[in-house]
């Protein structure tokens, strides 16, 4: 397994919750929870504020005509940035029980967006939740149900295959997309739960397991995925190998990205889970490392 910890540096610090980041025409986009911000990068790291979002950013994404898709969490709700300002492309409400999360968006619009699944502060016991499917005209459903925490979400190039991390789960999961947008054909792509079964956050915490936060594409194939359980970032192949790691000392990875300019991983870290209260103690950073070799 190769490691390469002596190329990482770090783009930017002092955030708050650092998510969902996303390369988009030579700029890295991401959003930052408790700062209520999308931001964007260029390749010199210098920052500007997209928007702001009252309701929580997390997940971004672009319509095919190119506008900015944000996810609002709190309020649970798809916005779109126009010439105006955001404005509201569905309620996402009906359908999730608690924050909704991060999000990918297939070639024709159409959004598929994760959510939290219950309220860890009043309810300690895991429960398994939907994920969303919102249509271009801003119609609605279920595109697939029982996922734990279903989080980071990519889509192939050739938009056949949906994958989604299914983070207290400890396992990749994947669909054939559709033309009609239709998940089907579900399997595990990768599983790191050395067939364990977790009624709490704190058993899959504490069981040493990868726990999969946010994922991206990597150019063959692969896939990077950001552990929540504090080992770094993975480079994991189809059927749960490990063929790179890259670590980080005193902070957890909670989402990547792959930008192309040049090739370039960039992950988005925080103190470890449980530990600090991010709302109060902006401590998140952005990392970037070089992707030259794979």
């Amino acid at each position: 397994m190769n490691s390469r910890p002596e190329t990482l540096h770090v783009v930017s610090e002092g955030h708050g919750f650092l998510e969902a980041p996303r390369w988009h025409q030579g700029r890295l986009y991401v959003s930052d929870f408790f700062a209520h911000q999308v931001l964007s990068f260029d390749g010199g790291g210098v920052r500007r504020v997209v928007c702001e979002v009252p309701g929580q950013p997390s997940g971004l994404g672009w319509t095919p005509d190119g506008d900015l898709l944000v996810v609002s969490m709190l309020d649970r709700k798809l916005l779109r940035l126009s010439a105006e300002g955001l404005v509201e492309v569905a309620d996402l409400s009906p359908h999730m029980p608690w924050h909704a999360n991060d999000m990918a968006v297939d070639e024709v619009g159409r959004c598929f967006v994760g959510n939290f699944g219950w309220d860890e502060s009043t309810i300690p016991t895991i429960s398994p939740t939907v994920l969303v499917r919102v249509d271009p005209d801003g119609t609605t459903e279920v595109a697939a149900e029982d996922l734990v925490f279903p989080n980071g979400i990519v889509i192939t190039p050739d938009q056949r295959t949906l994958l989604v991390a299914e983070t207290f789960a400890a396992r990749i999961t994947a669909f054939d997309l559709g033309s009609d947008g239709a998940l089907t054909a579900r399997r595990t792509w990768a599983d790191f739960s050395r067939g364990e079964h977790f009624d709490t956050v704190g058993q899959a915490l504490d069981s040493g397991v990868c726990l999969p936060d946010g994922i991206a594409l990597n150019r063959d194939g692969t896939l990077w995925v950001a552990d929540a359980a504090r080992q770094g970032a993975l480079r994991v192949a189809e059927g749960g190998e490990v063929i790179e790691r890259i670590s980080l000392d005193d902070q957890t990875a909670f989402s990547v990205a792959v930008g192309d300019n040049p090739d370039t991983l960039f992950l988005c870290a925080g103190l470890p889970y449980g530990q600090g209260d991010p709302r109060s103690v902006w401590q998140s950073r952005l990392y970037a490392v070089p992707l030259a070799d794979n």
